[in-house]
């Protein structure tokens, strides 16, 4: 079953945010990811709106995971995680 990684995202450090952003993409198509959305124009609804959103769709939930925890994504999920506030989760598709 398809699962997706949906990302909400708050930038603090643009500069520094923009170096892992700049890996993410060859590093989910390795994987088997696919990215479906990656910040872009918003516009607000309802709630409270981060800076950015990002969706990335899996084959399914392992192969996200597997993703996720490999050494190449942990290698720069630090300087995500110092340039930036986020909340993310696996969602498995219908």
């Amino acid at each position: 079953m398809t699962a997706y990684v949906i990302a909400r995202i708050n930038v603090t450090d643009p500069d520094d945010y923009q170096t892992y952003a700049s890996q993410t993409v060859a590093l989910a198509e390795k994987a088997g990811g696919r990215f479906l959305v990656k910040g872009g124009a918003q516009t607000p609804v309802e709630g409270n709106v981060p800076d950015r959103h990002v969706l990335i769709e899996f084959p399914d939930r392992q192969t996200a995971l597997d993703w996720y925890n490999s050494k190449e994504y942990q290698r720069i999920l630090p300087i995500a995680m110092s340039s930036s506030e986020r909340d993310i989760v696996i969602v498995d598709g219908m």
